[in-house]
C-alpha cells in the first residue's frame, strides 16, 4: 500500500512518466483512456516534435492529444503499432487485466491487439491476486442488452448491471458484471465473446499486458 503521505495522484503521475521511457523517435504510439493515461498524455506533449502522432482509443483522449498539438492518426492509416500505453481497473500477477471502467474497452482492445508492446500503467491499488472485485464491463449492442444479461447470469453467476445513461463512443451500452471471482480469465473471455450481442469483454487476458508499470515510491516495472 502507498503511505498516506504519498498521494494516489502522484503514483499515477510516476507511472505515466516512467512509460515515456518506452517511446522512440518517429513512432506512432497507441494511447488508451483514463486518469492515469491523462497523465501520460500530458507527459507525451514534450515528445510531440519527435513522434509521428498517436492512435487514440476514445474521444476523450483524442481531445486531450489535440490540445497538446499531437496529431491523432486513424489505426487503418497507421497500421501495426510498436507501442500501446494504457491503464487498467485491475491487474493480476500474470499481467491480465480488467479494463473498461471509462467505457472505451472496445477501441482499447483493438489497439492493444494491433500493438507489438502493451505497456500498462497503474497505481498500486489496482494490483489484485484475482480479478473480479472490480465489476467486469461488457460492451453490448443496445437491442441485445437484456438477452446478454440473462446469458451472463447463466454463464458466470455474476450480476450484470446496466450502466444506465451511458453510451460508448461506438453507440453501444455497457453491462457491469458484479460478484465475480475470475479463476480462468482466458477461458471466461473466450466464453463471453460467444454470446450474441456482445461487442467486447473488458477482460484483457488473451492479449494481456507485456509490461506493467506500478507507480509509487519507488516505481515498479513488472
Amino acid at each position: 500500500m502507498i503511505p498516506a503521505k504519498f498521494p494516489m495522484s502522484e503514483a499515477k503521475q510516476r507511472a505515466a512518466q516512467k512509460a515515456i521511457d518506452y517511446l522512440e523517435d518517429d513512432m506512432i504510439v497507441g494511447v488508451g483512456t483514463g486518469s492515469t493515461v491523462a497523465c501520460f498524455i500530458d507527459a507525451l506533449a514534450a515528445w510531440k516534435g519527435r513522434i509521428r502522432g498517436a492512435v487514440s482509443s476514445s474521444e476523450q483522449s483524442t481531445a486531450q492529444l489535440k490540445s497538446h498539438g499531437i496529431d491523432v492518426i486513424d489505426l487503418n492509416t497507421a497500421g501495426p503499432l510498436s507501442l500501446y500505453v494504457d491503464g487498467a481497473d485491475e491487474c493480476d500477477p500474470h499481467k491480465r487485466l480488467i479494463k473498461g471502467g471509462g467505457g472505451a474497452l472496445t477501441r482499447e482492445k483493438i489497439i492493444a491487439q494491433a500493438s507489438q508492446r502493451f505497456v500498462c500503467i497503474i497505481d498500486p491499488a489496482k494490483q489484485v491476486p484475482l480479478l473480479g472485485n472490480f465489476p467486469l464491463p461488457i460492451e453490448v449492442i443496445p437491442m441485445a442488452r437484456s438477452l446478454v444479461a440473462r446469458a451472463i447470469v447463466g454463464t458466470t453467476g455474476g450480476q450484470p448491471v446496466w450502466r444506465e445513461g451511458f453510451v460508448t463512443d461506438n453507440g453501444n451500452a455497457i453491462l457491469d458484471v458484479h460478484n465475480l471471482r475470475i479463476v480462468d480469465p482466458v477461458g471466461l473471455e473466450r466464453e463471453l465473446n460467444q454470446i450474441p450481442g456482445v461487442v467486447c469483454v473488458g477482460l484483457f487476458a488473451q492479449r494481456a499486458a507485456d509490461v506493467v508499470i506500478v507507480g509509487g515510491e519507488p516505481v515498479k516495472v513488472l
